[in-house]
């Protein structure tokens, strides 16, 4: 689906430019709000002997990707193009499964968000570089964003790593 192009655009973007950007951003926008809901799904239903280290681990990151979720739905109005940040729209752009594990033990949960960061972050990436060599600021917008989604990757593993470095689930 071709996005409607943009009346405006930042200066030294075509409409269509700032069109194919914001509709980066929109997909990222989905996954990033979908990632803060169910980070605080967890949060909620974490429990077991990791039950506090986990459950105020996550507080921080919900907080974190709420503001990156911010900060993108305002690139893509500074783009010209309107973020959509309702459910309905981020349920029917979904190209991933629902989360699936209610209440249970924090090692699960974390076994869970590993992957789920690992996706997260091989798609963000994967939007830096799309976005590199036609916007820079969104590129620039997309690697902080990176570093933050890659740091809490690491507490996640932390969680789930042997002393010999291998990660168990």
């Amino acid at each position: 689906m071709s996005p409607k192009l943009p009346r405006y655009t930042v200066p030294s973007l075509t409409p269509e430019q700032g069109a194919e950007v914001a509709e980066i951003l929109q997909e990222r926008l989905h996954a990033l709000n979908e990632l803060h809901l169910t980070l605080k799904h967890v949060h909620w239903n974490v429990v077991g002997p990791h039950f506090i280290g986990v459950h105020e681990m996550l507080d921080p990151q919900v907080e974190a990707v709420r503001a990156m979720v911010d900060e993108i739905a305002e690139r893509i109005a500074t783009l010209g193009a309107v973020p959509i940040g309702t459910p309905g729209a981020l349920v029917a752009a979904r190209k991933w499964e629902d989360y699936e594990l209610g209440r249970a033990q924090a090692i699960e949960h974390l076994a869970a968000l590993d992957g789920i960061y690992d996706s997260i972050i091989t798609f963000h990436r994967k939007a830096a570089e799309d976005t590199e060599s036609v916007d820079p600021v969104t590129n620039d917008l997309l690697i902080g964003h990176l570093h933050d989604l890659e740091l809490f990757h690491w507490f996640v593993r932390a969680h789930l790593e042997s002393s010999s470095g291998a990660i168990t689930e």
